[in-house]
């Protein structure tokens, strides 16, 4: 949530500051800001709204020629989104200028502090007041215009989590950015230095960056980047970013969302394409590259139990990669709601292995999760997407993804890519454990191979999905269902269309319909149920009839040989079904594409849903 940008030493930068927040616009905010040094004050520009009305307040204003400048979007947590509210906020004095991401929880006695000191407050945010306590060091004689000890001194005072970016407006030449809990990147260029939120602001002006870590301090000039921790300089790791700038633009598409649901078939295909390989003589195993996890084959032997620690959207994915894991490693495997799990007091041990599962690594829950598993001796690998993340830094090693950015705040690509992740390490440890046959690992690792073709498939209904969308746009609500590995994706289904469309939806076990969700259906209640054959396939024929005969209209998701079911539901979307849990990837499409045709149809702003960030940094 919120998105820091801020460079120093670079031509046009309240250009690139502009630029740079309207890359961040799918992290979630409402309202924007910049500021700039200018004659030993700040020139600050504030609005409420997006960064397009930031844009019109600044068309008739100065021309662009300053060397650096500071810019955030705020997703409101103390205070209204206001433009009083909105960062950068500044000192009492007006020397010091501040974007802050994160939530100060001590906010109240440090404001205390202050105004007994005499300080007025102009906002309601909890980030006024770190701008102040900098500048009353700033002021002290024993630190006068020594801003790097300024910051040090108040972050040592600060509870709670926190991204900074500073700027004196003394000093036009220097930024001071600290982190503690929520993500800061620091690019490094010829001449220049950027700070920001994540990468994706920098990578169009340098692929060189610095992740920070908690408790870091980095100071930035046009030459210069020092990384300082505990008042003292320390080494730090500079990271090449892969992906290209232009993997962040929309490409010709309408949304970034349509987007990264066309690019899942590729992307599933370069997870594997130097991972796996699957030797042509039948009697020759798979061979993994467990790239990113340099452990011994002996790390997964001697599991009691595997945890897999998740929130929402990668929470779903972990239910499905349960059911893989149990099947192919033999080891009872139990997905986790990371905010429940760090305050349960679970029993924990060194024999357990935790798996944990996110898109941004920063998921402020599962971060402390965690810990908590590594505090007591657990071993800890992760299936993330953002390489140097916190998360990737606390786990012994990391899948990663290899989605490149995902703007959309609704996940669609990295969720099929988790449930592949996990496919992929649950195959591995079955290798090493010997609990898979060797001809089932092979059928299994040929499904992996192929995915991405039956992705290509589940595509070509789409012109078909969008017609559906259509005839139910209007439903004031929504019901999925479905069974096994049908019932996690009934829940992702369902917050998807919550997320984009703003029609509430429940997700379902279909076998719980009589136990409650039974009793709102009727005529005007869509109900989607994931139907393909197999074992549980009767059951849910089942629960059509009864879906049915209260009236309600039917839309499955079923196999692509199925002739019969079309005589029992009102609309089918099929798609090509043979090969169990990798039935769950395909299956997930058709679900996105439902819910980003019913929210363009109603008018929504897809990419970015009203009150949503795309990572939650805290909690």
């Amino acid at each position: 949530m919120c998105g820091i940008v801020a460079v120093v030493g670079m031509p046009g930068a309240v250009g690139i500051v502009l630029e740079g927040l309207r890359s961040l616009e799918y992290r979630g905010y409402d309202s924007a800001g910049i500021a700039w040094p200018e004659d030993g004050s700040f020139a600050l520009y504030r609005a409420a709204g997006r960064v397009a009305d930031l844009d019109k307040l600044l068309a008739d204003g100065p021309g662009d020629g300053r060397e650096a400048a500071i810019g955030h979007t705020r997703w409101a947590t103390h205070g209204p989104p206001v433009e009083k509210n909105a960062h950068p906020q500044l000192s009492h004095d007006g020397v010091i200028s501040v974007v802050h991401n994160g939530i100060i929880d001590n906010f109240a006695t440090l404001r205390d502090d202050l105004v007994r000191d005499g300080i007025e407050f102009h906002s309601d945010t909890d980030t006024e007041i770190v701008a102040c306590l900098i500048a009353r060091e700033y002021a002290k004689p024993e630190t006068a215009g020594d801003l790097v000890a300024a910051v040090e001194a108040t972050v040592n005072r600060l509870e709670g989590t926190f991204a900074l970016a500073i700027m004196a407006a003394d000093q036009p030449g220097l930024v001071v950015a600290a982190r503690r809990g929520s993500p800061l990147a620091v690019g490094l260029g010829a001449g220049f230095g950027m700070v920001a939120s994540d990468a994706v602001p920098i990578i169009p002006h340098t692929r060189r960056v610095v992740f920070l870590d908690d408790d870091q301090v980095a100071v930035i000039t046009s030459g210069s980047c020092e990384i300082r921790k505990d008042s003292r300089p320390v080494d730090y790791a500079c990271t090449e970013i892969t992906w290209s700038a232009e993997a962040a633009q929309k490409d010709g598409y309408d949304h970034f969302m349509r987007k990264e649901i066309y690019e899942q078939p590729t992307v599933l295909e370069n997870m594997f394409r130097n991972r796996l390989r699957l030797p042509p003589a039948v009697d020759a195993d798979p061979e993994f590259v467990m790239d990113g996890i340099d452990l011994p084959d002996d790390y997964f032997k001697g599991i009691s139990r595997i945890v897999m620690l998740a929130q929402g959207t990668a929470y779903h994915a972990c239910m499905v990669g349960r059911n893989i894991l149990e099947r192919t490693t033999k080891i009872p495997s139990y997905p986790e709601y990371a905010a429940d799990f760090r305050y349960r007091d679970p029993i924990l041990d060194p024999s357990v292995l935790v798996i944990a599962v996110t898109q941004s690594g920063e998921t402020m829950d599962t971060l402390h999760a965690v810990r908590l598993a590594r505090e007591a001796g657990c071993k800890v690998i992760a299936v993330a997407n953002v390489v140097g993340s916190s998360i990737t830094r606390e786990a012994a090693g990391v899948f990663y993804l290899n989605c490149g950015p995902e703007i959309g705040v609704a996940s669609t690509k990295a969720f099929t890519a988790m449930i592949a992740g996990l496919y992929f390490l649950a195959l591995r440890m079955g290798q090493i454990r010997e609990s898979i046959d060797r001809s089932e690992l092979r059928r299994r690792v040929h499904d992996l191979l192929g995915i991405g073709h039956r992705l290509q498939a589940v595509l070509a209904t789409d012109n078909h999905i969008r017609k559906l969308a259509k005839k139910y746009m209007n439903a004031a609500n929504f019901l999925f269902l479905g069974r096994g590995t049908g019932w996690p994706l009934a829940m992702e289904g369902a917050l998807k269309m919550k997320e984009v469309s703003y029609i509430h939806a429940e997700g379902y076990d279909a076998a719980e319909m009589k136990h409650g969700p039974i009793a709102l259906i009727d005529e005007n209640m869509p109900v989607l149920v994931i139907a393909l054959k197999g074992r549980r396939y009767d059951k849910l024929l089942g629960n059509i009839q009864e879906i049915k005969a209260r009236k309600g209209k039917v839309i499955a998701i079923a196999s692509h040989d199925d002739t019969e079911i079309g005589k029992l539901v009102d609309d089918v979307i099929p798609i090509y079904a043979e090969s169990g849990i990798m039935n769950s990837i395909c299956c997930a499409v058709p679900l996105q594409l439902l819910s980003y045709h019913v929210a363009v149809f109603r008018g929504c702003d897809v990419d970015k849903p009203k009150n949503l960030a795309k990572s939650v940094t805290v909690e």
